[in-house]
């Protein structure tokens, strides 16, 4: 008599054979490594591509956050009255073409230049942004930050600077820093340092040591007075409502910005950062897909085990008519019950530590003695863990995937079994 798949009967005697006796220690120990084995091993894939997924989102939104889209810098070129300059001299309309370029939403001019930045005795490299004040205002991480603070409404008035730049200088809001150019005033001797001192009015924090480190905002207006650049632009900073797609207006960018246009893109930029990221997410996938595989293969170990002392009970099943898918079926639930119950710890652990990855990563700082996290290696401040559907369904695919296919190698060698060789020497 023929009964269906997976009867009620196929999974009490699954069930009965998991819950080993006393005198069967063996498999019930090789269970247990198994469901552990699989438990860690996915909590492991979920945790590592949590993290991925969120150094890269942060890492990705400081540089966009923070920096242009699109950078259109003039090539050095014969202006109209026969100097030759590298930049825009009439930035404003370019910046007005650029703007009206679809999916733009902002262009602004821009004056860049480093300098040496110095307060009291203690001195630092930084790199000047001169802007306007409404278009630093519309910087997300500078304008908006969360931790900034100051009077941005002053900016006119003086500096904004990072916090970096601060914390180094040991100035705050109020203080006065002194700005030093090499670049300075021409004279019958040669060029003079220019010196300018400069109210700090607000201080941001973008979110990436990098930039706090060493940016600091000036008034257009200043900054062409202080590196000799009065009536110029260096270039346009543009914003668009796509980072993602910034190549596919690229073009039209460049068009926009006039024949001496040239154009730079984020990905320009930090294109070879962001690949040597992805090559990394490839291979922890893989190194941690093969941890997954070991510890399924654990399953085949204990299912090989169960079979051997089961060997009495599968020739009496199978005198009493059982046939051999009922035995495969029985084994099989026997080993994938042990991965489905590993895989469901390990994407609870895994999603629990990613949701709690702050308080985790500040004990383990704790613990550490503190430095774990150096940000001016890593770029940004934390450890950052972005839950993603895709990376723990790809988790669970995989786990359980592995522990079915390794499962059933066992199982039918148990199906196969002879009832009659099973049954003679007892």
């Amino acid at each position: 008599m023929s009964t269906p798949p997976f009867a009620p009967f196929e999974w009490m005697i699954a069930w009965r054979y998991l819950r080993a006796k006393r005198a069967e220690g063996g498999v019930s120990v090789m269970t247990w490594i198994s469901l552990i084995g699989i438990t860690l091993a996915v909590f492991a894939l979920i945790a590592t591509l949590s993290v991925r997924a969120g150094f890269r989102a942060e890492f990705v939104d400081t540089i966009l956050g923070a920096n242009a889209h699109i950078s259109v810098y003039g090539a050095q070129h014969q202006a109209s009255d026969g100097r030759t300059i590298r930049g825009f001299e009439d930035y404003d309309a370019v910046a007005a073409n650029i703007a009206a370029v679809l999916g733009v939403t902002r262009a602004a001019p821009m004056i860049r230049g480093q300098v040496m930045a110095t307060a009291a005795d203690r001195s630092s490299g930084v790199e000047v942004y001169g802007m306007r004040g409404d278009d630093v205002r519309a910087i997300p991480r500078v304008g908006t930050g969360a931790d900034a603070y100051g009077a941005l409404d002053r900016y006119d008035e003086g500096i904004a600077i990072g916090s970096g730049i601060a914390r180094e200088l040991g100035v705050t809001v109020g203080d006065r820093i002194r700005l030093i150019s090499p670049n300075g005033v021409k004279t019958a001797f040669g060029t003079s340092p220019r010196v300018s001192a400069y109210e700090v009015v607000y201080v941001f924090t973008a979110g990436r040591y990098d930039i706090d480190r060493t940016r600091i905002y000036m008034p257009l207006a200043a900054a062409q007075d202080y590196f000799n650049r009065e009536g110029l632009a260096d270039e346009i900073e543009v914003m668009v409502t796509t980072p993602e797609a910034v190549d596919d207006l690229s073009i039209e960018v460049m068009k926009a910005g006039g024949q001496y246009a040239n154009i730079w893109t984020w990905r320009d930029s930090s294109g070879g950062f962001l690949r040597a990221l992805d090559i990394e997410d490839n291979v922890m996938f893989i190194i941690l897909s093969i941890l997954v595989l070991i510890a399924a293969m654990n399953i085949v170990s204990g299912l090989i085990m169960l079979v051997k002392n089961k060997g009495r009970d599968i020739g009496i099943l199978r005198t009493m008519g059982l046939t051999e898918g009922s035995v495969l079926r029985i084994f099989f639930i026997c080993g994938a019950f042990t991965g489905i119950i590993g895989t469901a710890l390990g994407v609870v652990f895994g999603c629990v530590f990613a949701i709690y990855i702050d308080p985790i990563f500040s004990f383990v700082n704790y613990v550490a003695g503190g430095g774990v996290w150096d940000p001016s290696i890593r770029g940004i401040y934390a450890l950052p863990a972005k839950l993603q559907f895709g990376d723990v369904m790809a988790a669970v695919s995989l786990s359980l995937g592995l522990s079915f296919v390794v499962t059933i190698f066992p199982a039918r060698r148990a199906a196969r079994m002879n009832p009659v060789e099973a049954l003679r020497y007892e």
